[in-house]
């Protein structure tokens, strides 16, 4: 539907088999682009790593559909790690032209009272701090090859409105969406377009995590699976969970030379969960 043919494209956090950035990766191999791939590979208890295996896996079914792949390595929030991972981009394809910041963790259920300061580091430096490193470092290049390119980050509706219980999460997926307006309009004269996707409750292994948490909360004693189906049942209009194909469907279009007058822009895709 959309041609990147022969595009080079970065996506971090691209690892996990029923992830988002999988999606998104394979989506744009789809459409023709070359992918280099970011994840966390060796066991962090800090950012919940060792996905080696699965970043392999992803990198061989994008090779068998005919595209190049690089896979790295790497921690977003570490400027060495992204700045090896930019540098090895540029090595083996002399180019980039689409950043999707994908990377990010949740944090833990907590009131914002009770979140320590090592729990709020920790959720701002892979989410808000992330997001930053990735994107100042490809923008540079960007500049630097005069070829303009597509910028599109990954927050979250907790980025548009409060939820309970989610302040340190709520708080860097906002700042992604600030952080989108100011790079659109400084990175514009350089035909670069910046823009945010704001999933809702998409069907991955956070989201599970996400429904374990609050059955702890819940006084009817109700079960991850009950949580989640009243949950899709009395706050999703479309009455389906969002799938990660459903995202990685809207970042290909802002991707493309069809999304070239967009910018600036924090688009929901929550299947009417979130309207604002």
């Amino acid at each position: 539907m959309y041609n990147l043919k022969d595009k080079v494209a970065i996506v971090t956090g691209a690892a996990r088999r029923r992830g988002i950035g999988r999606a998104i990766a394979l989506r744009l191999a789809s459409e023709g682009a070359n992918l280099v791939l970011m994840d966390i590979c060796q066991k962090r208890s800090d950012l919940q790593g060792a996905l080696g295996e699965e970043l392999k896996e992803l990198a061989e079914e994008i090779k068998a559909r005919g595209r190049q792949v690089v896979a790295v390595e790497g921690d977003v929030g570490a400027r060495e790690d992204v700045e090896r991972m930019v540098g090895e981009t540029i090595r083996r394809f002399g180019q980039v032209d689409i950043l999707v910041n994908n990377a990010g963790i949740g944090g833990p259920m907590v009131t914002v009272v009770q979140t320590s300061e090592e729990d709020w580091d920790r959720v701002m430096r892979v989410n808000a701090k992330g997001t930053f490193l990735c994107s100042q470092a490809v923008a540079k290049e960007m500049i630097r090859l005069g070829r303009g390119g597509k910028i599109v980050n990954i927050a979250s509706q907790a980025g548009k409105r409060g939820f309970v219980f989610e302040g340190a999460y709520c708080a860097s997926k906002f700042a992604v969406v600030g952080l989108t307006q100011v790079m659109a309009i400084e990175l514009a004269r350089y035909k670069i377009n910046v823009n945010t996707v704001c999933p809702g409750t998409v069907d991955t292994e956070a989201i599970d995590q996400l429904f374990l948490q609050l059955s702890k909360y819940s006084k009817s004693e109700e079960t991850p699976q009950q949580i989640r189906d009243r949950i899709i049942r009395e706050q999703v209009p479309l009455r389906r969970i969002e799938k990660p194909e459903d995202v990685a469907n809207l970042v290909v279009w802002l991707a493309s030379s069809e999304a070239d007058y967009m910018t600036g822009e924090s688009i929901n895709i929550t299947g009417g969960q979130t309207m604002d």
